[in-house]
This record gives C-alpha cells, sequence and structure tokens, in this order.
C-alpha cells in the first residue's frame, strides 16, 4: 500500500474537489483556467515549437496532428454551432449538453475533438515525464496504492482503448479519488462529470507517422519523456 496522507489533509481536498466541481456544473469557470473562458470556439496556438518534442513526436507528426486534425475539428465545430443555441456558450457547456444526445453527434464530436486536443498539447512538454511531485504523487499513492501501480493502470487504458479514443488521468467528482479513464472516439472525462489531469490521444494520427502500429512504445514515451505533471498539477492544486 502506498503512503496515506494524513486524514485532515483528505478531508480537506474533498471540501475542496467539492466546490470546485460544483463550480464547473455551474459553467461558470474551466479547468483551463480564465485563457479557455470564451464564448467561442478557438483554435489556440501550441505551447511550445513543433520540433521540441521529438524525437518522441516529430515536427511532422505535429504538423499534421495539429495543422490538420485538431485545425479541421475547430472549423467544423464552429460552422455547426453557427445560429444555434450552442454559438454564444463556452465550450464545455456545449460538450456537457450535447454529450449523449443522438441529435448532436456531429456538434458534440467536434467541439469535444476540438477541447480534447487543446488539452492534450497542454498534457504534454519538451523534457516531460517521470514521476510527480508534491500533492499530486501524494494523491496518486491514495488512489492507486502506488505511482506504479497507477502507471500500469494508465497505459493500459491507453493501450486497450480498441480503435480510436482517449486515456485519462481525472478527478472523479463523487467518490473524490483520482482515477483512469479511457473514453472512445471524441468523449471526455466532462461529459461525465469528471474533471481531467492529463490527456493522451490514442487516435492512430497522434502517433502513426512516429511509431506505426506500436502504440505501446507511444504510449511508454509519453509517460517517460512527454507528460507534463506540472500542468496536472496546477489543476490539482485549483481544487484542492
Amino acid at each position: 500500500m502506498g503512503k496515506k496522507l494524513p486524514e485532515m489533509t483528505r478531508r480537506e481536498f474533498i471540501k475542496g474537489a467539492i466546490a470546485t466541481t460544483t463550480i464547473l456544473a455551474s459553467g461558470s469557470t474551466s479547468v483551463f483556467g480564465s485563457e479557455m473562458q470564451e464564448n467561442s470556439i478557438e483554435y489556440p496556438a501550441l505551447p511550445y515549437a513543433d520540433n521540441v518534442l521529438e524525437p518522441y513526436i516529430s515536427a511532422n507528426t505535429l504538423s499534421f496532428h495539429y495543422g490538420k486534425h485538431h485545425k479541421a475539428y475547430v472549423d467544423n465545430a464552429i460552422k455547426l454551432i453557427k445560429g444555434t443555441d450552442f454559438e454564444n456558450m463556452p465550450i464545455e457547456d456545449i460538450i456537457k449538453k450535447t454529450a449523449g444526445n443522438p441529435d448532436q453527434v456531429g456538434i458534440f464530436s467536434n467541439v469535444a475533438q476540438a477541447w480534447n486536443h487543446s488539452f492534450y498539447w497542454k498534457s504534454m512538454k519538451p523534457n516531460g515525464g517521470g514521476k510527480p511531485k508534491g500533492d499530486l504523487a501524494k494523491w496518486i499513492d491514495i488512489s492507486f496504492d502506488n505511482f506504479d501501480k497507477f502507471r500500469e493502470e494508465f497505459a493500459n487504458a491507453a493501450a486497450t482503448q480498441f480503435g480510436s479514443g482517449w486515456a485519462w488521468l481525472a478527478v472523479n467528482k463523487d467518490k473524490m479519488h483520482l482515477k483512469v479513464v479511457k473514453t472512445a472516439n471524441a468523449d471526455t472525462p466532462l461529459s461525465k462529470g469528471d474533471i481531467p489531469l492529463l490527456a493522451i490521444d490514442v487516435w492512430e494520427h497522434a502517433y502513426y507517422l512516429d511509431y506505426q502500429n506500436r502504440r505501446k512504445d507511444y504510449i511508454n514515451d509519453y509517460l517517460e519523456h512527454l507528460v507534463n505533471w506540472d500542468f496536472a498539477e496546477e489543476h490539482l492544486g485549483a481544487i484542492m
């Protein structure tokens, strides 16, 4: 079993998480921070140059993934919501209101993919990877017993997501612990009310030019060299 936090710290975490998920449910804030609270869907700049994740993700892959796939989702989302009730709605609210609605599959898929990709870019950084520190490390121990078990569960979720999709580290808003989630296609933990901390894209366009069918190697490199624990820690800190 991993080392547990003192009970008072656990209670303080739960209290903060309840307050934050209540705010998120109201749509009055964003897990991205203030820069993502715009009412319009935007195509954000990458948080780094397109070659700085090499050799693990090449500039060639980023040029296609960000420049073609991500942009297409943004462009399609803007077209689909134009003239609808969603046009001036925050992006996270659109995701929550269209999730599971068969009449809004096109809007949900493109809006959620625009959001997911923006989150994914921030989930990586040059010289990332390794183990988290601070409160995030403690809460991984609480939720998964230890980091190695978390890593195994996360890698397995990403590797076993059949076809296209995502794997996530998220905060469960009801049970107030960290959890690993895998979602198909455009789906996101937001649609279930959970709060994402990290994402890995396992659609083939995220890795195929560099890894071909070796998805497990891509997942391993993400965890070893790319994952942005500072980004995850920032979001966890916002709900503590």
